[in-house]
Order: C-alpha cells, then sequence, then structure tokens
C-alpha cells in the first residue's frame, strides 16, 4: 500500500479487502507466495483464515510487528472463547495457558522456569547434548549410508535434549515425540489433537507431583516446586511444561530445513566448512531466512483503538503478526531473499519478541551449534541422497519441515 493510499484511506474511514489465506502444502523451503502478496499489498491487511469465524489485522512489517507484540493494548488473553479466525481446527489458546496469559500473570508464570533458560541453564546441558548428539552421529556412520537425517538424528535430537532439560525419563522421550507431532498436525481431527494434549498434560501433572520436593535443575522440578509454594497452579503450570516440551519439534523442523538449504546449496555448506568463525553468524541467517512456520500463529486483541500506520484497529479487532514477513523486512534486510552468511547486524525475530517471545529460544541456538559442528565436521562428505524436490516435505502441518531428509556421505 503506497503513502498516498494510507493518506487516502485515513481520509475516506475504508480498509483494506479481507484476503483469504488457504492451508497450503508449500515445496521445500519456498516461502508463502500469499504472504509474499500480502507484504507488497501494505504494512497493515485484512486477512481470512480455512478455521474460526470472521477476519483478522496482519501486521508484517518489522518495527510494527516488534510493537504490537510488545504492547499491552493487544491481548492474548482476550482472545479466549473468541472464535477468531485461524489456520487450524484446533491448537487454539487454552485457559490458564502461558501463551494465553497477559502480564503480570504470564509474567510470574514464565519466572517459575528461568533458571533452567537461561544462558547458565542452557549451558547447562550443552556437555550432555553434546554426548547425546554424539551417539547419534557415531549410529548414523555405523549404520551407513543412505539414511535418512531426521528420522537419525535431527528428530531424536531435540527431543533427547528438551526431555534432560524437562526431567522426562529416557523411556518416556518417544512417547513424548508421538503426542507432539499429533498436537501440532492440523491433517486431522481436532478431537485428535486435544486427546494428545490432555494425555500429555496428564503425564506432566503426575511428574511435577513426583518432583515437588526434589530441589532439582530441570525443569519439572523447578514448576513442581512453584506449585507446591503456590506460586503458580497446577493447570498452569502443566500448560507451560506441555508448551515447552511441543518446542523440540520446532527445533527438529527448522533444523531439518536449515539442513536441506545447506545441502541444496553445497557451496553455503563448503563456507560452513571451511570457516568455523562464521558458524554462529550464519546460524542466526538461516534462523532468519527459513519459513520456520504456515502462515501465522496465534492472535492476539485490541482492548482500544490503535493506529498503526494510518489504519486504524478498533476495540476488539483480531490482530495477527507475521514473524516471517518481519524478517524479510526491506527497511531493516538488504536484499532479505538472499542468504548472506556474513550479515551483520541481525536484528531478526525468529524466536519472536515482546513477553510471548520463545522462551526456549537460546536452547533452541544451542542445538543448532551444535547440529552444525557434529555434522559437517563428522560427516564431510554429506550430501542430499535425492534431488532437492523429491525431499518429502510436512503436508497439513503448522510448523514448515522435511517429513525426510534423505543423506548419503
Amino acid at each position: 500500500m503506497t503513502e498516498e493510499m494510507l493518506v487516502e484511506q485515513a481520509r475516506t474511514g475504508t480498509v483494506p479487502p479481507v484476503r483469504h489465506w488457504p492451508a497450503l502444502d508449500l515445496p521445500g523451503v519456498a516461502f508463502d507466495p500469499v504472504l509474499s502478496e500480502l507484504m507488497e499489498e501494505g504494512p497493515v491487511t485484512r486477512i481470512e483464515l480455512p478455521n474460526g469465524e470472521g477476519w483478522a489485522w496482519l501486521v508484517t512489517r518489522m518495527d510494527d510487528v516488534r510493537a504490537v507484540t510488545d504492547d499491552p493494548r493487544f491481548s492474548r488473553e482476550a482472545v479466549i472463547d473468541r472464535q477468531v479466525t485461524r489456520l487450524a481446527p484446533h491448537f487454539v489458546p487454552a485457559r490458564g495457558a502461558v501463551g494465553s496469559l497477559d502480564p503480570p500473570d504470564h509474567t510470574r508464570l514464565r519466572r517459575s522456569v528461568v533458571p533452567a533458560l537461561t544462558a547458565r541453564g542452557v549451558e547447562r546441558v550443552r556437555d550432555s547434548a553434546r554426548r547425546m548428539l554424539d551417539e547419534l552421529v557415531d549410529d548414523l556412520l555405523a549404520n551407513g549410508p543412505p539414511a535418512d537425517l531426521t528420522a537419525e538424528v535431527l528428530g531424536p535430537f531435540p527431543i533427547a535434549v528438551i526431555c534432560e532439560l524437562m526431567g522426562v525419563p529416557v523411556a518416556d522421550r518417544q512417547g513424548m515425540h508421538a503426542w507432539t507431532r499429533m498436537i501440532l498436525s492440523s491433517a486431522h481431527d481436532a478431537a485428535v489433537s486435544e486427546q494428545a494434549r490432555e494425555e500429555m498434560g496428564t503425564y506432566f501433572a503426575e511428574l511435577l507431583d513426583a518432583r515437588a520436593d526434589s530441589a532439582g535443575e530441570d525443569i519439572a522440578s523447578l514448576l513442581g516446586a512453584a506449585v507446591a509454594r503456590r506460586e503458580i497452579t497446577l493447570e498452569e503450570a502443566v500448560g507451560l511444561a506441555v508448551l515447552l516440551q511441543i518446542g523440540c519439534e520446532a527445533v527438529t523442523s527448522s533444523s531439518g530445513q536449515m539442513f536441506c538449504t545447506l545441502l541444496t546449496r553445497p557451496e553455503l555448506a563448503d563456507r560452513l566448512r571451511a570457516d568455523r568463525r562464521i558458524r554462529p553468524r550464519a546460524i542466526d541467517e538461516l534462523l532468519r531466512h527459513i519459513p520456520h512456520r504456515n502462515a501465522v500463529g496465534l492472535s492476539r486483541i485490541a482492548l482500544e483503538d490503535v493506529e498503526i500506520k494510518g489504519v486504524r484497529i478498533r476495540e476488539g479487532d483480531a490482530v495477527y503478526v507475521s514473524y516471517l514477513a518481519a524478517n524479510r523486512d526491506p527497511d531493516v534486510f538488504a536484499d532479505p531473499g538472499t542468504i548472506d552468511l556474513s550479515r551483520s547486524p541481525n536484528p531478526h525475530v525468529a524466536f519472536g519478541f515482546g513477553p510471548h517471545s520463545c522462551p526456549g529460544g537460546g536452547l533452541a541456538r544451542l542445538e543448532s551449534e551444535l547440529l552444525v559442528d557434529a555434522l559437517l565436521d563428522r560427516v564431510p562428505n554429506l550430501r542430499l541422497a535425492v534431488p532437492p524436490e523429491r525431499v518429502p516435505f510436512k503436508k497439513g502441518a503448522l510448523i514448515r519441515g522435511p517429513e525426510a531428509l534423505p543423506v548419503a556421505w
């Protein structure tokens, strides 16, 4: 939307048309063409997603995305009991869950797990995470090519790490993975997802109760102790545990996209093999560039009239932000569609922004660093075993990524 159009809209009170945004199963790491069109149409547009009711505002520019996510006038809690237009038939905000709370309750709940997710807390699991990853790579090499990198490394590694941080026993980790996949899929009946969420919640309620007096540093112990001290409710603690646990699936998907990108463009992988010093910066660039999800995540509700780029958002309106679009904002990133492994500064919002930014962002970055180091250094001839267009990507999923990543070496 041009500046003249914005001025005209402000003068006449007209609003942009509602654009239908279908649930697309996009090939590979392609950027969503509907989102590209919406970004071209203006910084503030209106969308209708496949489920829920009505329409919602969509904000795509970096400054506006940061402003909305950090503005208490836009509420997550007010979404409860609202049939806001959304991508999936399920995965709606749950009452009492950390993703559905506003400060100060949201701040109180997140505070209970801060010790485990600070830089120090994440570093506590670095050595054990590296050992677990080395064992997975040992098995990969021993079994020989061809192999499915997702099944053998990228899937089990984040599960093992988050379960280690959560305090989930080894024997229960595959069950956690199955629940997570059912919760995050949009390809089946909502009842299946709800049942998986309930089963995972029941599991964590029992684990937190068992760890209430353990004084451990794992997240289950921290949450159990916080419940015992009546700082948070059991319902709140379970909701946060579920949210953190299912976050491991996002790491599997994003690392799958990351390695699919590196193996599809071997000149990028060669640069990272040749110069270890650029790897942290390169990982940030890959996190900025890859499309982590389909469409948009959770919405917010405007608690009062707010103006964004000359557009009046009315009290009660639903608002979405797009972190994917913000990460391609040409006013922030030069040539945003290009992967520049030396890009600096790189103020991406791959882990969100504001009070609801991903609490496990530091852990996800650590896992990405360990994966890049282990796979590029220990498997120097790693390559795709099929043409890039034959890499199967998930269908009907909220979080995008390869279903399998066939590799050889």
